[in-house]
């Protein structure tokens, strides 16, 4: 048993009595004095995830350079919101091959893209990453068992080239059906450990509400409208129960709520990640208008070492709408068609190229 999660009360109150002298008397306190995180804020940002590797271990990002950095991305997408062509032609079958959402055939603008339009500071100081730890500020290198993993799944999850490849792979195929596609397909966890944890920015949907009691801290993720409900002062449920988002428990450390999660099931949101991911993450109020959000990863099964970041959270005065996902969404019904129109295309192949070859003999 976790004794941390067991303060006596003498202690509690001795720690409450310290938080209401803290140093940051300038932030939002509730009425027994401890930071307020209530409100919504606006995650987005250009800033990446991992490090640009041309930056080395240098982890600040100059001035010029962040103005320089938010001023392509700007332009980008000014260029993408232009116009379209009445005139212009059908893309491609298949795609054009780029990288784009199915080979670059939907995406008609930049209009439901909002990854923000600013570098993440800290400190008064312009990051190049999210990620602080490695110095390199990308995530360790993979365990043998998470390279496996890695390549097993870029072996099923391909670009589309207008064939139905996924034929030559033994077992079940990635379009076999809705249970074998990705969660974020399937509407259970947004892509991109938006909803966590970490808690990460994306695309697009990056509010984020807090609602803050006593006894809890629930967080609304705009993403696919996951909650996550953090137990304060408790201890995590038995290890055989799972969920999307983990077992969330969390306390107070002087003015920082630090929150534990581990007992996530075999696909958690985090790319590659494992049943035994462990996340540790830390909520400091830094001011009237900024939470700083700090993660640190351990999943001895995928990486090598843990890896941790930061980055700031700017309060927003927009309102999270419900988020829903499925609700007159024919992107499932048009990805499982294609593939059952493709793997007709494919035997009907097949069979000329049979019966050809038996006409010959």
């Amino acid at each position: 048993m976790n004794k941390r999660f067991l303060l006596p009360e003498f202690l509690l109150g001795v720690a409450l009595l310290l938080v209401g002298c803290g140093s940051r008397a300038d932030v939002p306190r509730t009425v027994d004095g401890l930071p307020d995180l209530s409100g919504t804020y606006d995650v987005a940002t250009i800033t990446p995830l991992q490090r640009p590797t041309e930056y080395g271990e240098n982890l600040i990002l100059t001035p010029e350079l962040a103005r320089q950095a938010e001023a392509l991305v700007a332009a980008g997408k000014a260029e993408r919101n232009q116009a379209s062509d009445p005139n212009r032609g059908a893309p491609p079958v298949g795609g054009d091959g780029s990288p784009g959402a199915a080979g670059n055939v939907g995406g008609y603008n930049a209009f439901w893209i909002d990854n923000g339009e600013n570098a993440i500071q800290v400190e008064g100081q312009y990051r190049t990453s999210i990620i602080t730890r490695p110095v390199n500020g990308r995530r360790p290198e993979l365990t043998s068992d998470g390279k496996e993993r890695s390549i097993a799944r870029r072996a099923r999850f391909r670009p589309n080239r207008g064939t139905a490849w996924w034929l030559e792979l033994d077992g079940v195929g990635p379009y076999d059906g809705p249970e074998v596609r990705s969660l974020s397909d399937r509407c259970l966890l947004g892509f991109g450990s938006t909803g966590g944890p970490p808690m990460l920015p994306v695309l697009y949907n990056n509010l984020k509400r807090i609602v803050q009691t006593p006894d809890h801290v629930m967080i609304l993720v705009e993403m696919v409208h996951d909650a996550r409900v953090i137990r304060l002062n408790s201890e995590h449920v038995d290890p055989s129960v799972r969920r999307w988002l983990g077992d969330s428990v969390g306390w107070w450390e002087g003015d920082t709520l630090v929150v534990d999660t581990t007992n996530f099931t075999d696909r958690p949101a985090l790319s590659l990640a494992t049943r035994d991911l462990h996340v540790v993450e830390r909520f400091t109020r830094i001011d009237d208008n900024t939470l700083l959000y700090g993660f640190e990863v351990d999943d001895p099964n995928t990486w090598v070492a843990p890896w941790s970041g930061e980055y700031p959270w700017p309060i927003s005065s927009n309102r999270v709408y419900e988020y829903a996902c499925h609700e007159a969404n024919y992107a499932m019904e048009g990805i499982l068609k294609g593939a059952r129109i493709l793997e007709v295309e494919a035997e009907a192949v097949r069979r000329s190229g049979s019966a050809s070859g038996g006409g010959g003999n």
